[in-house]
C-alpha cells in the first residue's frame, strides 16, 4: 500500500468518524430553541453551561438543575431547577413582577410557551422554581408528545388553561406552589393517560371536578392547600388510585366511599362531617390515612387500627365518641396513633399503652378517657355533649315537623284571604291592563299576558327596606308643604323623566319629588296598577319608592301630572367623584369595585326580581347616586313603563320576548360604558361611540391599558383584578348584542376581581 492510498484510507476514516459524530449532534434549529429560552429565563447561572450555538447541549448537565436528554438529534427531555424552592405560605404576590423572586416586568410565559412549543419531541419538561410569572397560556397543548411537565415552584396565576385536558399523552402533571386562583378544568376524560395529578398550594377555589372520576388510570392526586368546596362524590371508580391528598381545604360532605388500593389517604383541616365509612376498614393497603381536624361523629371503626399496613392514623379534633375496644388489636406496622381532642370515654385499649410497647406513639389528650391517661376532660364532658347532640338532633326535627304544619296553616290563610280580597275586581284589573296594553303596546315593551299574570319572586320582599315606609299615595297639599309650595330653592334640576325636587315630609324624612306628565294613553286604575309595579321594587341598591301622588284627571284636556316621592341619597352621583369635581373624595380601585358590583347587583335584580323583569333601565353614572356610606344606589329605572316615551320593536311581526332580550342586552352594553367610565373617567359619555374603538384598541394591547387607566387606578390596583375587568368590559360593549354577557356573568366577574384585590390588599 503506497503513501496515496494511505492518505485516502486516512481521509476516509476521518469522514466516517466526523459524519458519525455530527449524526449525534443536536440538530442546530434545537439548539437554537434551547438558547432562546436562555434569553427568555434571563440567562440564569444554571444554563452558563450553554455557551453557545457549537456546544453539544445534549452532552454536558449539571446534576441537579439542568438536563437535556436527545434522541434522533431532537431534544426529548428538559429539566431546568432553581436553587431554592418556595412554597406559596409566606409568599406575597400580586400579579406583578418583584424584584429577586420574579423575572422581571419584560418575561413573558406566553413567548417562553410558543418557543417550548418548536420542540416538537418533547417528552418531559421540568422548568421549577425559575421565578417565572404570569398566565399560563392556553397553547401549551401544542406540546402535543409531552408525557411529564412540571412548572412547580413558580408565580404562574389565573385560571388552568382547559385545553390541557386535551393533551391526551400527558401522564404527570405537577403545578404545586403556584396561585392559580380559577376552577380546576372539567374537561378530563376516559382517553387521558393521566397517572399524577398534583395542584398543591395553590389558590384554586370551587367544587372537585366530577370529571376527574373519568380517569380510571390516576394513580396519585394532591390538591391540598388551596380552597376547594363543596361535596365529595364516590370515589372507588378511581381503581388505580394510591395516594389522595385533599387537606386544607373547604370540602364539607360526608366521607365518601375509596378505591380498595388506596395507600395515603389525607383529608385533614376541612369540614367533612357524619360517621367514619365502615368500609375504611376494609381498605387493606392502607398505609397513612388522616381525617383530622373535621367534624366526624360516632365510634371510631376498630378495623382501622388493624389494618394490615396501616402505620400512621391521626384521628385528632373531630367529635368521635362512645368507648374504644378494651381488646382492640393494633396492626404490628402501626407507628403513630393520634386519638386527642376527641370525646372518647372508658378506658385505654392496652394496645395503645405506650408503657407497653415503645414502638408506637400515641396521643390521647382532650378526651375523657379513666385510668392513668394524663390531660383528660371529666366523663361529664363527653357525655353531656353527647347527650346535648342527640337532643339538638331530635328538636330540629320536632322543630322540622312544626315547622312545616305552620307553614301549611299560614298558606291556606293566606289564600284564603287573597281569595276574598281580589277576586271580585281582579278580573276587572286584568281586563284593564289587558285593554291598555293593546292599545299602547305597553310602552315597556311587556306582554299583555305576562302583566296580567306578574309574579313577584320572593327574593323582592327579603330584600324590602325596614327603615323606609310602604309606598303610599300622597295628597298634592302634602307635596307642596314638603317642598314649600315647590320653591325654586328646592329644584334639583330636570331630565327626560321630568323635574326634580328637595323635600322634606312631615314625618321628617327627607325625599326627592320628581315631577312628570301623566301618559294619556293609561286610565288612572291602569297607571296605579304600573305604580304598584315599581312599588315592589325594594333592594339596597336600588333608591326606593315611597309614595305617589297623581294630580289631574286622564282623558281631558287639561294636563295632568304624576309625582314620584324617592329617598333623598346624599351624596350626590358617582360621575362627579369620578370626574374630580367633588374635592376631598377620590374613589381607588377597590372603592370602585364595591360601587360597580352594587349597582351590577341592582340591575340583576331589576332583570329577575320580578316576572317579567325591568328592562330598558338608562344606566349611566350620573344615574349612580351615593349615601352617607359610600353605598351605591341607583336611581331612573323602570321609569319606562309610566312614561310617554315608547320604543318599536323595529321588525314587525318580532315577538315580546325578542324584544325584552334585546332590552336585556341594552342594559348590558349601557352598563359596560359605566365601566369604562369607571376605568378612564367619565369624559369618555360625552364622545361615547365615536371614542370606545380606540379605548378598547389599547385595552387589547400589552401594555396600552397603562396610557387610558386612571393613574389614580394604576395606583391602588391589582394588576391582575384590572384585567378581569376591562376582559369583561370589551365583552359588554361588544358590537354583537349576542355576543354580550348576562347580567350575572358580569356580577360574577366584578365580585371574582374585588376577591383578586381583597387578597392583594392583605384580606
Amino acid at each position: 500500500m503506497g503513501f496515496h492510498d494511505l492518505v485516502l484510507l486516512f481521509c476516509s476514516a476521518w469522514c466516517v468518524f466526523y459524519v458519525g459524530s455530527c449524526s449525534a449532534q443536536l440538530q442546530s434549529s434545537q439548539t437554537q430553541v434551547l438558547l432562546q429560552l436562555k434569553k427568555h429565563l434571563e440567562y440564569p447561572k444554571q444554563l452558563e453551561i450553554w455557551r453557545d450555538r457549537w456546544t453539544d447541549l445534549c452532552s454536558i448537565s449539571s446534576p441537579g438543575q439542568v438536563n437535556v436528554t436527545c434522541k434522533d438529534n431532537f431534544v426529548t427531555e428538559l429539566t431546568i431547577l432553581g436553587d431554592d424552592k418556595p412554597t406559596t405560605k409566606g409568599r406575597d404576590f400580586d400579579g406583578f413582577a418583584i424584584p429577586n423572586q420574579t423575572l422581571s416586568e419584560s418575561f413573558s410565559m406566553d413567548s417562553l410557551v410558543a418557543t417550548l412549543a418548536r420542540l416538537t419531541s418533547l417528552r418531559v419538561l421540568n422548568l421549577v422554581s425559575l421565578g417565572m410569572w404570569g398566565p399560563l397560556p392556553d397553547r401549551i397543548h401544542r406540546l402535543y408528545a409531552l408525557e411529564h411537565l412540571d412548572l412547580s415552584s413558580n408565580y404562574l396565576y389565573g385560571s388552568i388553561p382547559p385545553k390541557i385536558c386535551t393533551m391526551e399523552n400527558l401522564q404527570t402533571l405537577r403545578l404545586v406552589d403556584n396561585f392559580f386562583n380559577g376552577t380546576i378544568p372539567s374537561l378530563f376524560n376516559s382517553s387521558s393517560h393521566l397517572t399524577v395529578l398534583s395542584l398543591k398550594s395553590n389558590r384554586l377555589k370551587g367544587p372537585f371536578p366530577p370529571s376527574i372520576l373519568s380517569v380510571t388510570t390516576l394513580t396519585e392526586i394532591d390538591m391540598s392547600s388551596n380552597q376547594i368546596s363543596g361535596s365529595l362524590e364516590d370515589l372507588s371508580v378511581l381503581s388505580s388510585l394510591e395516594e389522595l391528598d385533599l387537606r386544607e381545604n373547604r370540602l364539607e360532605s360526608k366521607l365518601p366511599a375509596m378505591p380498595k388500593g388506596l395507600i395515603s389517604l389525607y383529608l385533614s383541616r376541612n369540614s367533612f362531617s357524619g360517621e367514619i365509612p365502615k368500609h375504611y376498614g376494609q381498605l387493606n393497603r392502607l398505609e397513612k390515612l388522616d381525617v383530622s381536624f373535621n367534624s366526624l361523629t360516632g365510634t371510631a371503626p376498630s378495623e382501622l387500627f388493624s389494618l394490615p399496613n396501616i402505620s400512621y392514623l391521626n384521628l385528632a379534633s373531630n367529635m368521635l365518641n362512645g368507648p374504644l375496644q378494651n381488646h382492640l388489636r393494633c396492626s404490628s406496622q402501626l407507628r403513630f396513633v393520634d386519638i386527642s381532642y376527641n370525646r372518647f370515654v372508658g378506658g385505654l385499649p392496652s394496645s395503645l399503652n405506650t408503657t407497653k410497647s415503645e414502638k408506637i406513639v400515641v396521643k390521647s389528650d382532650g378526651n375523657c378517657l379513666s385510668g392513668s391517661v394524663q390531660h383528660q376532660h371529666a366523663v361529664s364532658y363527653c357525655t353531656e355533649a353527647h347527650v346535648k347532640k342527640k337532643s339538638y338532633r331530635v328538636g330540629i326535627f320536632v322543630g322540622l315537623i312544626v315547622g312545616i304544619l305552620f307553614i301549611i296553616v299560614v298558606l291556606a290563610l293566606t289564600i284564603i284571604i287573597t281569595c276574598k280580597r281580589y277576586f271580585p275586581w281582579g278580573v276587572s284589573e286584568q281586563h284593564l291592563l289587558h285593554k291598555t296594553v293593546q292599545d299602547s303596546s305597553y310602552a315597556a315593551g311587556l306582554s299583555s299576558e305576562l302583566v296580567t299574570n306578574a309574579r313577584y319572586v320572593s327574593e323582592a320582599e327579603k330584600l324590602g327596606r325596614e327603615d323606609l315606609p310602604t309606598c303610599r299615595s300622597y295628597s298634592l297639599e302634602e307635596l307642596k308643604e314638603a317642598t314649600n309650595n315647590f320653591d325654586n330653592s328646592t329644584f334639583m334640576g330636570e331630565n327626560i323623566y321630568g323635574k326634580l325636587y328637595r323635600g322634606k315630609l312631615e314625618s321628617g324624612i327627607q325625599v326627592v319629588i320628581r315631577s312628570l306628565p301623566l301618559s294619556k294613553k293609561y286610565s288612572i286604575r291602569n297607571f296605579k296598577l304600573r305604580l304598584d309595579l315599581l312599588a315592589k321594587l325594594r333592594h339596597p341598591h336600588l333608591v326606593s319608592l315611597l309614595g305617589h301622588c297623581i294630580d289631574g284627571v286622564v282623558g281631558e284636556n287639561n294636563e295632568a301630572n304624576v309625582f314620584l316621592i324617592y329617598e333623598y341619597v346624599s351624596n350626590g352621583t358617582f360621575q362627579t367623584y369620578l370626574s374630580g369635581d367633588s374635592p376631598g373624595k377620590v374613589f381607588n380601585w377597590s372603592e370602585r369595585l364595591s360601587v360597580l358590583i352594587n349597582v351590577a347587583k341592582a340591575v340583576h335584580f331589576l332583570h329577575t326580581g320580578m316576572i317579567p323583569g325591568f328592562f330598558k333601565n338608562r344606566l349611566k353614572t350620573n344615574n349612580i347616586l351615593l349615601n352617607e356610606n359610600w353605598m351605591a344606589k341607583l336611581s331612573d329605572y323602570g321609569l319606562s313603563i309610566i312614561s310617554e316615551e315608547t320604543d318599536a320593536c323595529g321588525v314587525k311581526g318580532e315577538s315580546s320576548d325578542s324584544w325584552q332580550m334585546k332590552m336585556l342586552e341594552d342594559d348590558v352594553y349601557s352598563f359596560g360604558f359605566i365601566l369604562l367610565e369607571a376605568l378612564v373617567g367619565p369624559s369618555l359619555s360625552a364622545k361615547r361611540e365615536a371614542n370606545v374603538l380606540n379605548v378598547m384598541a389599547s385595552f387589547n394591547s400589552q401594555d396600552g391599558w397603562k396610557q387610558v387607566v386612571d393613574p389614580v387606578l394604576q395606583a391602588t390596583c391589582s394588576k391582575e383584578s384590572l384585567l378581569v375587568v376591562i376582559s369583561i368590559t370589551n365583552k359588554c360593549i361588544s358590537s354583537e348584542s349576542w355576543s354580550r354577557p348576562s347580567i350575572e356573568d358580569v356580577l360574577w366577574n366584578l365580585q371574582y376581581a374585588s376577591q383578586i384585590q381583597g387578597t392583594a390588599d392583605g384580606g
